[in-house]
């Protein structure tokens, strides 16, 4: 049974999703703040986080800072501000999605799964890839371990920017948009996904590229979308 961790200063929003994602068979934890947040995921082995931006003691996005320094756990943002640039904010901090309040519980809960699903996927489940190796010049993927180096040093990554980079090691010198991108690794509706996926693209040249201001692998079509430059592929 997966277990997430629900975060929320509001009581009723905490029960609320305990109830929905109790019925789908997950196990739920509580939190109030950030702090009490932080203790639990050092305490217990949890799968994905849903986490308010706005809390007392400690905000959310404090606490996603905080827990990115130790744990590439899933974490999706409850916020109550629907602006574009508030959604990028906690992408930048690193988080893996984003609910705008008032939300679906249904939406939530696809979410969720998929991040469950990705995850779970990331640690442990074998992919139809087997012990095969992708490779671009000094960047390489174990498709069997899922462990990725960067000019022979590890590189931790989200599932979510693990998923995008495997997409494009697998299509070398194909442009995928960034709608097609957010299709492929959370098989669901791209709204609003161009954001969602340069913020991802942004994060992935900071671990794999030595100038991330001028990607050698991770190249970007302005107008097109992005791509593994297959010039440099060994």
């Amino acid at each position: 049974m997966s277990r997430i961790l629900i975060c929320d200063d509001e009581r009723d929003i905490v029960s609320a999703l305990k109830i929905y994602l109790g019925a789908e068979g997950y196990e739920c934890l509580e939190a109030y703040d950030g702090e009490q947040a932080l203790k639990i995921l050092k305490s217990e082995n949890v799968q994905t986080v849903l986490l308010d931006v706005m809390m007392p003691k400690m905000d959310g996005l404090t606490a996603l800072d905080l827990i990115r320094k130790e744990s590439n756990v899933p974490v999706i943002l409850l916020t109550a501000k629907s602006e574009d640039s508030d959604k990028v904010l906690g992408l930048n901090v690193g988080a893996d999605d984003y609910v705008t309040k008032p939300f679906n519980p249904v939406e939530v809960v696809a979410r969720v799964r998929a991040q469950v699903r990705r995850y779970t996927k990331l640690g442990s489940s074998p992919t139809p890839d087997g012990d095969k190796i992708l490779s671009v010049g000094e960047i390489e993927m174990n498709c069997r371990t899922r462990e990725v180096r960067a000019y022979g040093d590890p590189v931790s990554l989200t599932a979510t920017e693990y998923d995008i980079l495997h997409l494009l090691l697998s299509h070398p010198g194909q442009v995928f948009k960034s709608r097609e991108i957010y299709r492929l690794i959370r098989d669901e509706s791209p709204v609003g996904s161009e954001n969602t996926i340069a913020v991802h693209i942004r994060h992935l040249r900071e671990k794999i590229e030595i100038n991330p201001a001028e990607p050698k692998y991770l190249k970007v079509l302005w107008g097109h979308g992005y791509k593994i430059d297959a010039k440099e592929m060994k």
